[in-house]
């Protein structure tokens, strides 16, 4: 009886409701912890607990709650940390306890009363703070009345003169005229100002000379070679992949050209954007709006063997968006990759709506054809041809049925990768890498895969036979064996050989096949979370339409577009005074900040986007200004009140790029090759730098391409060139939007021990005799500083470098032998000791800090 009573009061028990822990006293507090320290929502999964029905029906993997389940529920499994995302995000975690409770109440049937839900702010609605300043539009602004006419050469004096006046500080005088010229050769060109054009500016007192001089600085065709540097940097330019093998990109360069030639004939900065963003799907894109996606094929290709394909492409698309976050916005948007940004208001969900807008572009080359080479082409490409048919046109029709299995087995792989691991390996070097074909786009291949037959050009059948014939053997070796399938690979590969050369560029397309977009949970591309649509950060201005490339491309553009224009003119005025009216250009956020001069920012970014995006009217305005002239000497009075010159009472003294230091020394040595674009060269430099990248030799280069500019030196992300690390280049894997300066003893024995650097002086001190035979010694130290320094030498430095130059004279006159090792050959029927002491003092001068800073 005692057992039976208790059986039925236990039925009882159970079937009568179970009221669990009271859910407003003991568990909404809890549920309020986890909503509040998420925002109200976790976008990166689809979850929802600030409301019933999202806890209770939510989630991309199944219920957030499963009432009468406490351990099947997913809430418990978050708040317990079995899962990737944990619950609470941020704060401390729930304790043991009070998880038991969470669990007893789901136990309990997870009773939620009607109508509850939490008073949170969502992300998603209106922010009541007051916008950050960058996130507001730049408005036209009347420049301020600040007195001083004689200071005042246009708008922007005013700005700087109005802060000045307020904080009780007087501008600095002109810079004299011999440091004008070279100050904006070397800002506009990069290079010195040759000694003729020098006299002329000097002579010339006319009240325009300065402004005519400008006009010649920006249509030279140096122009484009010196402001494409910062550009590259931006883009993370390279002409290699990166990762450990490294592999070489022979034309990247073509983009690096395109560069040059669209800032030289001074393309509309918004065309110049639109271009390459989305060049591809422009209505009837021409080859150079194509050329100009090749930026975003500067990012990191990973073709190693075992390597797996969709990681590394993620890893492409990822970084696009964080690129064009740095380049066009300002902004650090690869912050939110993992996770909500901490500082600035762009979510998770925010950045894989951009990474949407890129995911569907797929990497492809394109005939480019450098001058000359088309016509060359089209007359030896049918001979080719035709001897290609002879060779393999019977292999193409008796294989023509293994092609189509062989083409069926390497699909279903990728359909169901796991399933034969030789069809996988099949898939995977189809991939990574187009044997015979340099440089080719990583996925190309698998896109003239997914191609139908009837649909692919000719290029794209001969290429992928060719690989079919390399690879192909797995679906029938004993036909390959018996058509002797190996000996027609070797002789095809002599013949192609002999294929008429033609120019690729590296650019983008649109895939037809768009690929579905999902959130990455911790970043992690194998962890989906809740599907999103491209689209735009909500704190900025929208687009009006679906987001695709191209209006994503003329939205960064648009006027309603807060960021793109301050952006770029900031950039401007950092190259020309050594730090941007926003000290951290490359973050216009919470934590970048705030500009010295707000107001002259917003005005200089209205009058880019009101002179319909012109560049080099941007750069004129401003090396026009009395700002940009003034003398670069420090001043006693600011070295408490304004050290690091934020005020702009002076201009800027500034070590000088590291590609320019190269510039500067090969082209007052009379050693640079003013040749304009083409593929990049390879300067000497010691071996054991070679070295370093993975089975890459380093072949210094012949004739006037070992002296061409350093903007066309082979960059190798592994190894870059030594030379230009030690003077403070950038790391070519990730964007750059402004270079350190350093000042180091590694510097100073570059500039005086580097074999480069020996054969400048060498070359500098034939220069100056046999320019000039007829000089004493002092007239020719005078003459060499007009040609390095752009200025007369002073008394005091001709003396020095007079006793120097005897005193090495002397010694080169006891160590015979030495002066022959330092100077092997003879100039202008002069003894090898005189010549060779000459040497040296040129050395003294490509050592000097004034020669390697722009004053």
């Amino acid at each position: 009886m005692v057992c039976r009573l208790l059986i039925l009061l236990s039925a009882a028990w159970i079937a009568s409701p179970q009221s669990g822990p009271d859910f407003s006293k003991e568990v909404a507090p809890l549920l309020q912890r986890c909503v509040a320290c998420h925002n109200a929502a976790m976008p990166s999964s689809g979850l929802r607990l600030d409301h019933k029905a999202g806890a209770l029906a939510g989630g991309y993997s199944g219920k957030v709650i499963l009432p009468g389940n406490g351990a099947g529920s997913r809430l418990i499994k978050l708040v317990g940390g079995t899962e990737k995302i944990v619950m609470p995000p941020a704060g401390p975690r729930l304790k043991p306890e009070e998880i038991a409770l969470l669990r007893s109440w789901i136990d309990a049937g997870a009773t939620w009363p009607e109508g509850f839900t939490f008073a949170v702010s969502d992300r998603t609605k209106p922010n009541p703070k007051p916008k950050h300043w960058a996130f507001i539009a730049p408005r036209s602004v009347t420049p301020p009345n600040a007195g001083e006419a004689a200071s005042i050469r246009n708008p922007i004096d005013r700005f700087i003169l109005a802060r000045l006046k307020r904080e009780g500080i007087a501008p600095s005088p002109d810079a004299d005229r011999h440091t004008l010229i070279r100050r904006l050769s070397l800002d506009l060109t990069g290079l010195p100002p040759v000694p003729a054009e020098m006299e002329s500016f000097l002579k010339d007192s006319r009240p325009e000379a300065y402004s005519e001089l400008v006009d010649r600085l920006l249509d030279s065709p140096h122009f484009g070679e010196r402001w494409a540097r910062p550009w590259l940097d931006l883009a993370r330019y390279a002409d290699s992949d990166g990762y450990e093998t490294d592999q070489l990109r022979p034309y990247a360069w073509r983009w690096r050209q395109w560069v040059i030639d669209s800032l030289n004939r001074n393309l509309p900065y918004d065309q110049f954007t639109i271009q390459q963003i989305a060049g591809d799907l422009l209505p009837g894109a021409t080859l150079d709006q194509k050329l100009g996606t090749g930026f975003h094929r500067n990012t990191l290709s990973n073709r190693e063997g075992g390597a797996d394909i969709e990681e590394y492409r993620v890893e492409q698309v990822v970084d696009r968006v964080a690129t064009v976050g740095t380049t066009w916005l300002g902004l650090t948007v690869g912050c939110a990759r993992c996770h909500d940004h901490k500082y600035d208001p762009i979510s998770q969900k925010e950045f894989f709506q951009l990474y949407a807008i890129f995911n569907s572009a797929d990497e492809i080359n394109i005939p480019a054809p450098a001058d000359g080479e088309w016509g060359e082409y089209l007359r030896e490409w049918p001979a080719y041809l035709k001897k290609r048919q002879e060779l393999v046109g019977r292999l193409e029709s008796e294989l023509a049925p293994e092609v189509v299995e062989w083409e069926r087995r390497v699909l279903d792989s990728e359909k169901n990768p796991g399933k034969d691991y030789r069809w996988d390996r099949q898939l995977e070097l189809l991939g990574l890498t187009w044997e015979g074909h340099k440089g080719g786009g990583q996925l190309e291949g698998v896109y003239i895969l997914k191609t139908p037959p009837e649909h692919r050009t000719g290029e794209q059948r001969r290429r992928l036979f060719d690989y079919f014939l390399r690879h192909g053997s797995l679906v029938n070796p004993q036909k390959f064996e018996a058509f002797k399938v190996k000996e027609a690979i070797k002789q095809l590969g002599v013949l192609d050989k002999t294929a008429p050369a033609l120019t690729m560029a590296p650019v983008l397309f649109e895939n037809p096949l768009p690929k579905p977009n999902f959130l990455h949970l911790r970043g992690d591309f194998r962890s989906r979370g809740m599907e999103v649509a491209t689209g735009i950060p909500a704190v900025l201005p929208p687009a009006s339409g679906k987001v695709d490339r191209l209006l994503f491309a003329r939205w960064l553009v648009s006027r309603e577009n807060p960021l793109t224009a301050r952006v770029a003119v900031n950039r401007m005025w950092q190259e020309l005074f050594g730090a941007g009216l926003v000290l951290t250009s490359e973050d216009f956020g919470k934590q970048g900040a705030p500009p010295t001069h707000p107001e002259l920012l917003d005005w200089l970014a209205v009058q880019f986007q009101d002179s319909g995006w012109n560049t080099k009217k941007i750069i004129k305005l401003i090396v026009t200004s009395a700002a940009y002239r003034q003398s670069s000497q420090v001043r006693p009075d600011l070295r408490e009140k304004d050290p690091q010159n934020q005020l702009l009472a002076r201009q800027s003294r500034l070590r000088l790029p590291a590609e320019i230091i190269r510039d500067q020394g090969l082209a007052v040595s009379g050693l640079l090759s003013p040749k304009i674009g083409g593929p990049s060269v390879h300067p000497p430099q010691p071996a054991a730098v070679a070295m370093e990248a993975f089975e890459t030799p380093w072949t210094a280069s012949r004739g006037p391409d070992r002296y061409r500019r350093g903007i066309y030196t082979w960059l190798q992300r592994t190894a870059p060139f030594a030379q230009f690390l030690t003077f403070d280049a950038p790391d070519p894997t990730r964007a750059c939007a402004r270079r350190e300066r350093s000042n180091t003893p590694l510097q100073a024995l570059t500039l005086l021990n580097d074999p480069v650097f020996v054969e400048m002086a060498q070359a500098f001190a034939e220069r100056l005799l046999r320019e000039r035979p007829d000089l004493s010694p002092e007239q020719r130290i005078d003459y060499a500083y007009r040609i390095s320094l752009g200025r007369p030498a002073r008394p005091a430095e001709v003396t020095r470098l007079r006793q120097y130059f005897d005193a090495q004279r002397a010694i080169f006159l006891k160590e015979r032998d030495s002066a022959s090792t330092f100077f092997g050959w003879s100039v202008a029927n002069l003894g090898k000791e005189e010549i060779a002491a000459w040497a040296g003092v040129a050395s003294v001068i490509l050592n000097l800090d004034e020669f390697v800073t722009r004053e």
